[in-house]
C-alpha cells in the first residue's frame, strides 16, 4: 500500500511540475493591458483550459497523497531521548547579582 501511494506520489509530482511548465504565463498579455487593452488582464479569460483542468486534478490528487502519505508514515514508533534518564529534581542556583547592582557597592 505504501509503495503504491509513493509512486502515484512521485508520478504525479513530475506530472504537475510538466503540466506548469507547459502553460503559457499571464505575464504576456499584461504588457499588452498598458496598451489599451486592460479587460484581458482583470475580465474574464473565456473557459477554462484544458491544461488548466488537469493542472486542478493534478494538484488535489497531490495534496491527498501527501496525506495518505503522512498519516501512514506519522504513526511510527514513538520514543524519547529521556528514556533512561532519573526523575531527580536539579537543585536550586541563586542568581548572581548583575553590573546594575554592582554601583551600589562602590565606595
Amino acid at each position: 500500500m505504501k509503495l503504491i501511494l509513493i509512486l502515484i506520489h512521485v508520478t504525479v509530482c513530475i506530472a504537475l511540475i510538466l503540466i506548469v511548465l507547459l502553460q503559457r504565463g499571464k505575464g504576456a498579455s499584461m504588457g499588452a493591458a498598458f496598451g489599451g487593452s486592460s479587460q484581458t488582464v482583470f475580465g474574464s479569460a473565456g473557459a477554462t483550459s484544458f491544461l488548466h483542468k488537469v493542472t486542478a486534478a493534478a494538484a488535489i490528487i497531490f495534496m491527498l497523497t501527501s496525506l495518505g502519505l503522512a498519516f501512514l508514515f506519522g504513526k511510527g514508533m514513538s520514543s524519547s531521548i529521556m528514556k533512561g534518564v532519573s526523575k531527580t529534581q536539579a537543585p536550586a542556583t541563586q542568581q548572581t547579582q548583575g553590573p546594575a547592582s554592582s554601583g551600589a557597592q562602590k565606595k
